[in-house]
């Protein structure tokens, strides 16, 4: 009888067990993770509808938790306060908990803690460790921890290859048993499949990229059953790596995703570079008298299959020896590279030994073991910058038995002085001052970059380099960060300057990190004038630069994810590694690292300007629930049936406020005079952007919980109410009276298609169009208003009763009857079919003439097509009757929507410098003896549609109108200009009524497409010459006063600046 020994527990078993015992059935999933030779332990459990994660770990060190929580996968939310366990920090989307000693035996202790989460729509929990300076991961991944299980038929289902490269993901699956064998059949596959990804484009290459990572973060089999020698995988390196530069020159459109390959991938290399990894290792058993033991096993390994560990195991030998022989700095090192003992072990040639050397072996194996990690990274670590500068810059016959006989020619064409450069980064790779290294390295980057875009055999070399030198920018400025925890501002935005050049280095498309840069070299030189703007313009461009953090990651995200989730699938890749893909390759890169420096700079600004935590859109007292929402895009249509709070991530500006909402508050900046801002005021909600993330995380926390908000114009009170709502709401909020009854009258075609200005009556047109021929001929001289034509109402109505189109009103007929059944597809089918509609004959020639005798040029004399597309540009204009925002908002107010008729108003388009919104009473204040007015580059879409970024805003007394007060400098990265054009306007007869704001729900179209330009504001005068600057401005709010006085009420007023003069194209009353 054979006697079995049971497992012995570890510490941290036996204190996971006492955990699991005392919690009953509750435990829904354990997960144990290796950290060197400690290990993690992760439970999660699911008691009475909460969740509680514990974790333990026997690490002997004090550590920290650095985690966060996710709502979908990839994310990284900050905790809400109220979750965080005693003692805990909160940062930018993330928190921080030490973990307390708890448990312990004679020989080691147990350091725990324990996290309780009461919110269920958070689905994981992502973390990495902290000990002393070290961050300590999963394999040099982020830990993740799931909260509830995920079926395989679950993950086929949100991945059904969608957005992705799907042929040829299906083909990486169906090969990946034959590439598990050695990373020779590896590279060869993905060299066979080079083609195919070149065939399906973006996509296709970013399957490989996927695939490739996953392979280089250790998520696919390395080796298996097989036996190859190193030359053979560096031969099929080098058959890889050729193949993907001779694509990186042909393709310029997919060089970032390239670089992003090359970088997952060793250099290689033909002939005999792999065969020294074999030769050398005997070098070094022979000359150091080492042959038995740890080094046997390798050598076993370095024969067989070599991989990229090899190079750990390599520094961790040599950090073993410098350490005097102290074996725990052997397995530190290993460990935080990703290798545990059990990985040793995993080898087909297994690694069971620890390294045992005699003290007089010290210099000569810190000699040889120095020079063959030369020879290892010279095959596996493309980024290693120093063995990419020596291949680069050339070498013979170096070391004592080590890449003996080699000779790597020099470059041919590399700029005068590159080399001493390039020695002068070496020669400071280890400076704890980091800033001379910091300008040396991208005085390097931008020295190479010519070269990569132009023929050389050496291309791979040079893309190697750039790749070391760029992740080299990286880690030195997170070496850097010490050094700027008692930094002054200037220091701070000159590291930010300089990562944002790195990332504009790395990047294809970085036209607005570009500009970026330029502003803050411009806030930079501000601050050294001693500007007092610096800081206001300087929180403008730290904004923008955001923005275009948030552009990259979704790009990355929309590009990357999906073929992470479908590869992942099919290749049975952990869920969590597949869940932050993308968020792993963000954060591993220098748009993390900028990330953390706005975050540090960010609050000195909006100290340094004044700002305050809060700008207060719409002043409102509020009591309500507080209801968490990534988007209010994803609410906007929804009703609640309590007074509701929303804290929204989101707001982009177009939205709605849904049914219920007595306020709405967002880190996000939508400019004060959106579409979404103006609803709030008109609608009397509570609208605020917070810009401490500290008060955001508190908002959140106190989801579910009765709050009442007290705002001023700058910042906002808000408190828990302890009671219920009702005697809170009779207590602190004045009784609302029923809303007013707003009626539509039907309004029916006059016998006229188009008509001139002169004839704007009620029974004709809107308002818009009544408004701007009222200020003809009574504004002052120096304001400009546009010619106007319309088209009046009911010229649809006939155009659609016209026997021309009869196929057309018989499906909208049709579709309409769906709409009212509750079928709401159907208003972008009726979109659609409005489009189908002919002109009448009769409707083209009275256009025509009103046009011409208006002095407007007419789009037919340019040829029929011109005519085509303002024919096209009108029919989108009363297509909008039926978008989703505009019906949605009649049918909350109970509008008859068939009651609502379109006019078109025509104007020429004026080709702006600027467009500016002026209400004459400022909507956060109240306060009607001032200005308020926002300014954007090019035209006004930019302003009042969606388009991410601030305006500049600026207030005015209207007894100083000659004395503008900056509030906020524009961080808008778009603007919009056109050719000498047509606008056709919509002028329903649903606008501007009592009660019920409908300005700007339906659309306004120019006859030709927009042209969007990244904007660049260090050359734009009205940002850099102060007098230019006040005389626009001025010449704003005088046109704003003189309309107001026009009217004898506040005015919500739209206008361009064109080669200086003011032109207003349109006025209605302030809601």
């Amino acid at each position: 009888m054979v006697s079995v020994q049971p497992h012995s527990l570890s510490i941290v078993e036996k204190f996971a067990k006492e955990r699991e015992e005392r919690a009953g059935g509750s435990v829904t999933s354990k997960k144990k993770f290796k950290l060197g030779d400690k290990e993690l332990l992760v439970l999660v459990m699911k008691p009475a509808g909460k969740t509680i994660v514990h974790l333990a770990t026997d690490f002997p060190e004090p550590a920290k938790l650095h985690w966060a929580l996710s709502r979908k996968p990839g994310e990284w939310l900050a905790p809400p306060r109220g979750l965080l366990p005693p003692g805990s920090t909160s940062e930018d989307r993330a928190a921080e908990t030490e973990f307390v000693s708890s448990f312990s035996d004679q020989n080691n202790k147990v350091q725990s803690l324990e996290i309780e989460i009461d919110d269920d729509s958070y689905i994981g929990m992502p973390f990495v460790l902290l000990s002393g300076q070290n961050w300590i991961k999963n394999n040099g991944s982020d830990f993740y921890v799931q909260f509830s299980v995920v079926s395989k038929q679950a993950q086929k289902d949100a991945s059904d290859g969608q957005g992705t490269a799907k042929a040829l993901l299906e083909k990486i699956a169906d090969k990946e048993s034959e590439a598990q064998k050695s990373f020779m059949h590896r590279f060869n596959i993905a060299s066979d499949l080079v083609g195919e990804a070149k065939n399906a484009g973006e996509l296709g290459f970013a399957g490989i990229l996927v695939w490739m990572r996953f392979m280089a973060t250790r998520q696919l089999i390395w080796n298996k059953n097989y036996n190859v020698k190193p030359r053979e995988i560096s031969k099929a390196q080098d058959r890889l790596t050729d193949l993907l530069q001779n694509i990186y020159r042909s393709e310029p459109q997919y060089r970032e995703l390239l670089r992003m390959i090359l970088s997952t991938v060793g250099r290689g290399g033909e002939g005999d570079v792999g065969q020294r990894i074999r030769d050398e290792i005997l070098v070094i058993q022979r000359n150091n008298d080492c042959k038995g033991g740890m080094m046997e096993e390798w050598h076993q390994k370095l024969h067989n299959n070599t991989s990229p560990d090899d190079v750990v195991i390599c520094q961790a030998l040599i950090d073993y020896i410098r350490s005097d022989f102290d074996i725990r700095f052997y397995w530190k090192s290993l460990n935080d590279n990703g290798i545990t003992k059990e990985r040793l072990l995993s080898y087909d040639r297994a690694i069971h030994s620890e390294p045992n050397f005699r003290r007089d072996q010290k210099d000569g194996l810190l000699r040889d073991l120095g020079n063959y990690m030369r020879t290892l990274k010279a095959v596996h670590s493309g980024a290693d910058l120093e063995s990419s500068i020596m291949n680069c810059m050339g070498y013979v016959s170096e070391g004592q038995g080590f890449m003996v006989g080699v000779k790597i020619n020099p470059i041919s064409g590399l700029p005068s002085g590159f080399e001493e450069l390039l020695q002068f980064v070496l020669d400071h790779i280890e400076d704890k001052n980091v800033e001379a290294l910091l300008e040396g390295l991208l005085e390097a980057r931008q020295e190479l970059r010519p070269l990569l875009s132009k023929s050389n055999d050496r291309l791979r070399d040079l893309l190697f380099l750039d790749i070391a030198l760029d992740s080299t920018v990286r880690t030195a400025t997170e070496r850097g960060y010490e050094e700027l925890n008692t930094a002054k501002p200037e220091k701070i935005m000159y590291f930010i300057s300089l990562v944002i050049e790195n990332l504009a280095l790395s990047s294809d498309d970085n036209e607005d990190l570009v500009y970026c840069l330029k502003g803050w070299n411009q806030a930079l030189s501000m601050l050294g004038n001693r500007d007092s703007q610096w800081a206001l313009y300087a929180k403008s461009v730290l904004d923008r630069t955001r923005l275009a953090l948030a552009s990259k990651a979704e790009w990355y995200h929309h590009l990357l994810q999906p073929s992470a989730e479908y590869l992942g699938f099919l290749l049975g890749v952990d869920q969590w590694a597949v869940n932050i893909f993308t968020e792993e390759i963000i954060r591993s890169g220098s748009a993390a690292t900028l990330s953390s420096l706005l975050n540090r700079l960010d609050p000195v600004l909006r100290e340094t300007a004044h700002l305050g935590s809060w700008q207060v859109i719409s002043p409102v007292e509020a009591i309500g629930y507080v209801v968490v929402v990534d988007e209010l895009l994803a609410v906007q249509n929804k009703s609640y049936n309590q007074p509701t709070i929303l804290v929204a991530n989101s707001v982009k500006g177009e939205e709605e406020i849904p049914d219920g909402t007595v306020a709405v508050l967002t880190p996000d900046m939508p400019d004060v005079l959106s579409h979404v801002s103006v609803r709030a005021r008109n609608s009397k909600v509570c609208f605020a952007t917070c810009f401490d993330h500290n008060i955001l995380v508190e908002l959140q926390a106190n989801e579910g919980k009765l709050l009442q908000l007290k705002p001023t114009s700058a910042d906002i009170v808000y408190s828990k109410v302890e009671s219920d709502l009702r005697t809170a709401s009779s207590r602190n909020v004045k009784e609302e009276g029923p809303l007013p009854s707003i009626k539509l009258v039907r309004k029916r075609f006059g016998g006229r298609y188009a008509i001139s200005s002169e004839e704007f009556t009620n029974e004709m047109v809107g308002a818009k169009s009544r408004n701007i021929a009222y200020l003809k001929g009574k504004v002052p001289t120096w304001v400009g208003i546009p010619t106007s034509v319309a088209l009046p109402f009911g010229v649809f109505e006939k155009v659609l009763s016209d026997g021309l189109n009869q196929g057309v009103a018989a499906k909208l007929q049709v579709l309409k009857h769906k709409l009212g059944k509750g079928d709401f597809s159907a208003l972008t089918e009726i979109r659609k079919t409005v489009l189908e509609l002919a002109a009448p004959t009769q409707l083209v020639k009275e256009l025509k003439s009103t046009m011409q005798s208006s002095g407007m040029p007419w789009p037919g004399d340019e040829g029929q097509q011109r005519w085509e597309q303002a024919w096209t540009a009108i029919k989108k204009v009363w297509a909008s009757k039926w978008n989703e925002r505009a019906y949605f908002s009649t049918r909350k107010v109970k509008l008859d929507h068939d009651c609502l008729c379109m006019a078109v108003l025509v104007q020429e388009i004026i080709n702006a410098d600027y467009a500016f919104v002026i209400h004459t009473t400022n909507p956060s204040s109240g306060d009607s003896s001032e200005i308020y007015a926002e300014v954007v580059k090019g035209l006004g879409e930019t302003l009042v549609g969606a388009y991410p970024g601030r305006a500049l805003s600026f207030r005015c007394k209207k007894n100083n109108l000659n004395s503008p007060q900056i509030l906020g400098y524009p961080s808008k990265p778009i603007g919009l200009f056109i050719r000498r054009s047509i606008i056709f306007r919509s002028d329903s007869n649903g606008e501007d009524l009592e009660g019920y704001a409908g300005a700007g729900l339906y659309d306004s179209v120019p006859m030709d497409e927009e042209e969007r330009v990244v904007l660049d504001y260090s050359t734009d005068p009205l940002i850099v010459d102060a007098s230019f600057r006040q005389s626009i401005l001025a010449s704003v709010a005088r046109a704003g006063s003189a309309i107001e006085e026009l009217y004898g009420s506040p005015q919500d007023i739209e206008g361009v600046v064109r080669d200086g003069k003011i032109y207003v194209v349109q006025t209605r009353p302030q809601m």
